[in-house]
């Protein structure tokens, strides 16, 4: 035998059953952008590797140390699989000119990849769904993102999600708030670890996000970047949280929150779940003024988050909150070969006036005795076993067996009605 091919540790297969709690999630996630007028929209996996540089910044962690990039073979281009998605999302709407006529309002869903140390919620490909709002400014917009996602946890029935927002100000706030940064950091760098005074000089704000519970009394003392805010980002940030009491969206002021990445000013946000231990961050984001003409395009303001697929997934399951596994309404039993033709002619009716019949088949060429059939159909789940026995078809008929009520009440239906059984199946749902 050849030798077993496994999977890259960190890119994980989603097989049945689950992945139709990934299909849930989805339609619902489409069925709340529909709400609110998003539109979906699908880009490359793969980018030009400038992208990225450019859009989050050289000295990011993504940057530095998490990107899969490649020299393409062809003509010597540096590619990248997409370790998020605004930037290349950014980068379509602005090649295609899509704000000539206005701004837009669009979705993604799909996968990411980062070198990453695989642990639960932290994957080297991972999946996420996120929202865009381009060509818009003000904070109404930025609270029209956050009550999106707002309103996904309502419709999924989460519980234990908070929200923590935060103003980054405009460039030079943050500016003058980072010179003021490194002033404090560099009279206290012996409180600060390796990777702290790697950042000092290259991006301080970076700091404040640290993990290290030494650097925690030097990072609460470090100057707020909100005593940096100008009248009208206080103004805008002041909008936003007057929008969100009137919803009744309950959050916390966080003002060591700054993401990780260089394109945010203004509004940033995170929702957050005690439920998954270190990874409980399971949607962020913010606005990002600057990083449309960054790539290219003409100066317009946007705004968006991205959530986590696998981490809603797990505080769904933590929650109890995933539906049971899809079944088939029938299930055919066919003992008979000579049965094959007209059984899957009537199956293919039904199919085709939406009930789902899951023909039984084997790995051989012999469908089977009459009692392991009814074995897999019991294993199905189906309600219903569609029994096409040779005298049924010698009849015209087909006999509808229950096998969910306990009695196992069974009825002869001729195959012309068929389809009108199908239609009383489908209204007692």
């Amino acid at each position: 035998m050849a030798e077993k091919i496994t999977a890259i540790k960190g890119m994980n297969d989603v097989l049945p059953p689950q992945s139709a709690h990934w299909e849930w999630l989805e339609q619902q996630v489409r069925d709340v952008m529909a709400r609110f007028a998003y539109r979906n929209i699908r880009t490359p996996i793969v980018e030009p590797t400038g992208l990225f540089v450019r859009s989050l910044g050289e000295v990011t962690d993504v940057v530095e140390k998490e990107m899969y990039s490649f020299e393409d073979k062809l003509n010597g281009e540096a590619l990248t699989l997409r370790p998020e998605n605004t930037a290349g999302v950014v980068r379509a709407v602005v090649e295609n000119n899509m704000l000539y006529e206005g701004g837009k309002r669009l979705y993604y869903m799909g996968p990411m990849f980062r070198h990453e140390r695989p642990q639960r919620g932290r994957y080297r490909q991972f999946h996420q769904i996120g929202a865009e709002a381009l060509g818009f400014s003000g904070a109404h917009v930025d609270a029209e993102l956050i009550l999106l996602a707002h309103s996904l946890w309502q419709q999924l029935g989460v519980q234990d999600v908070r929200l923590e927002i935060n103003s980054l100000g405009q460039p030079d706030e943050r500016k003058a708030h980072r010179e003021a940064l490194i002033r404090h950091f560099e009279a206290h760098a012996e409180l600060l670890d390796e990777d702290g005074k790697r950042r000092l000089h290259s991006n301080p704000l970076r700091i404040l996000d640290t993990k290290n519970p030494a650097m925690k009394p030097v990072v609460e003392s470090a100057p707020r970047l909100l005593d940096f805010l100008g009248e009208a980002s206080l103004q805008a940030f002041e909008t936003l949280q007057a929008i969100l009491h009137s919803n009744g969206v309950a959050f916390t002021i966080n003002p060591r929150l700054v993401r990780g990445l260089d394109y945010y000013n203004l509004t940033v946000f995170e929702f957050i779940t005690e439920s998954l231990g270190a990874q409980g961050t399971i949607c962020a984001g913010g606005r990002y003024d600057g990083l449309i003409e960054q790539v290219g395009g003409k100066p317009a303001p946007g705004v968006g988050w991205a959530m986590g697929v696998e981490r809603v997934l797990e505080l769904l399951k933590e929650q109890n909150l995933l539906p049971g596994v899809p079944v088939p309404d029938a299930y055919a039993v066919i003992p008979d070969m000579a049965s094959l033709p007209v059984a899957m002619q009537a199956i293919q009716q039904l199919r085709m006036a939406g009930v789902a019949v899951q023909m039984h088949a084997s790995a051989t060429a012999e469908l089977g005795s009459f009692k392991s059939q009814f074995k897999k159909a019991d294993g199905s789940g189906a309600r219903y076993a569609l029994v096409f026995g040779a005298d049924e078809v010698a009849e015209g008929c087909v006999t509808v067996k229950s096998l969910r009520d306990g009695a196992g009440a069974q009825v002869k239906k001729p195959l012309a009605e068929i389809a009108q059984w199908a239609n009383s199946l489908q209204s007692s749902d």
